[in-house]
């Protein structure tokens, strides 16, 4: 908006344009330069009022842009590239002589798990299959709520995956969601991820299967997880007769994931598979960690749930392969004393609903080379790796030392106090290390 003033400095001088990018509903006074001082501080509060308004609109959309950053971030680490509760162990049978030995529980559960193997395509279709590529689109939307509010994002973020697998325990994951891309993978002795966040970094544990394969991709992962299971009951899911297969996760697998602050206290996965077909309809998964604070109060508890639902099962090979499904995940904070009063609790919820468009197997030319774990994360392992060496050959030299020490009797301390040292020892002092 422009505003002429004349010059009052100079009586034939040409007029002062003023040029202010002010609203005409804000502006709802002249600029003019025989105004008295009372007009001119209302200008300039006015003035003043618009700049602050466009700073917090400007500073809103800062917010924005960060939060919708965040909220990336937080549905790639939930469900990206999740994890299965432990590694699967090959079997070769799932049914075997000693059936009628086991539980009634157990026993169910191995059966159930055999009509799976048949529904997928029998054990000689899956046998057969060594390697598997498959490629895909996502869409993923969040909602948080804290206590009484809540918040939720219209639209979500579209991307896609693609994934190559080769047994046993070879697996990588290239996924792309808004531009933002996440790596992971495994080469049979550590998994891995790498995120624009981040920079390459090891799983705690063992490797453990990618959780995208187990959502009707890989039939006989699935059924090698599912086959140390226990039969819980029998539920209807979309529609769907199922039996619940359960399988809990070992203390030792959850000890070797937890860490001196992080403490892994549970993870535990379902599995419904159809009466009527045999397949796995669905998959669940849930798991607690707890992270240590300075005091028992101050301890932090993170519970994720997820919940897969799987559909659209064609034959590829032989094999049925789940071609589309969706997965909703629950990420529910709690703190301190406040948890036991039922507050303090924050509560995160993600969905992706995801569709194969490409699966191949036996894909030839998938090597080792191909599941190998960035340089960086390389070079990680091999610092631990010297530094671990480190601390033994110190620690072993230590012990030597402390083996051939001779100790002597008590000194008396000098200076009248009466005190007495502790055992001294003399230890051997090799003249090649220095000169004395």
């Amino acid at each position: 908006m422009r505003k002429l003033c004349p010059n009052s400095e100079r009586e034939h001088a040409l007029e002062t344009v003023l040029e202010v990018p002010l609203p005409d509903e804000t502006a709802g006074f002249a600029l003019s330069c025989n105004s008295n001082n009372a007009n001119a501080a209302a200008r300039l509060k006015n003035v003043t009022a618009w700049m602050r308004s466009q700073i917090r609109d400007r500073s809103m959309q800062v917010s924005s842009s960060l939060s919708r950053g965040a909220e990336l971030q937080l549905m790639l680490g939930v469900i990206g590239a999740p994890l299965l509760s432990h590694p699967v162990r090959h079997h070769s049978s799932i049914v075997g002589t000693g059936i009628k030995d086991d539980p009634i529980e157990a026993s169910m559960a191995k059966y159930i798990v055999q009509q799976y193997v048949a529904a997928a395509g029998g054990d000689n279709a899956l046998g057969k299959v060594t390697s598997m590529y498959a490629m895909g689109k996502l869409h993923m939307k969040s909602s948080s709520s804290c206590g009484n509010s809540n918040s939720s994002r219209s639209g979500g973020e579209t991307g896609g995956f693609v994934l190559w697998q080769q047994r046993p325990n070879l697996w990588c994951i290239e996924l792309v969601v808004s531009g933002c891309k996440i790596t992971a993978g495994s080469d049979g002795k550590v998994a891995w991820r790498q995120t624009p966040w981040q920079h390459a970094h090891a799983s705690r544990g063992p490797p453990r299967p990618l959780r995208r394969c187990i959502q009707g991709l890989d039939p006989k992962s699935t059924a090698d997880l599912f086959s140390d299971a226990i039969w819980v009951g029998e539920k209807t899911v979309s529609g769907h007769d199922c039996f619940v297969l359960r399988v809990d996760t070992e203390a030792g697998s959850l000890q070797a994931r937890s860490s001196g602050q992080v403490e892994v206290v549970r993870h535990t996965t379902w599995g419904y598979f159809s009466q009527k077909t045999g397949l796995l309809v669905q998959i669940e998964d849930s798991h607690l960690l707890k992270i240590q604070g300075s005091d028992s109060k101050d301890s932090v508890f993170w519970e994720t749930n997820m919940e897969s639902s799987l559909g659209d099962y064609r034959t590829i090979e032989g094999v049925n392969i789940a071609h589309s499904g969706r997965t909703s995940a629950s990420l529910l904070r709690s703190s301190g004393a406040r948890a036991c009063e039922g507050r303090g609790h924050t509560k995160s919820l993600m969905v992706e609903t995801w569709e194969i468009e490409e699966v191949d197997f036996n894909i030839v030319g998938l090597s080792m080379d191909c599941f190998l774990p960035p340089a960086d994360l390389k070079e990680q392992e091999e610092e631990k790796v010297k530094e671990q060496k480190k601390v033994k050959e110190t620690k072993g030299s230590c012990d030597v030392s402390a083996n051939n020490a001779r100790p002597l009797g008590g000194v008396k301390a000098q200076g009248g106090t009466g005190a007495w040292f502790g055992p001294v020892r003399v230890m051997a002092i090799d003249s090649e290390d220095g000169d004395i």
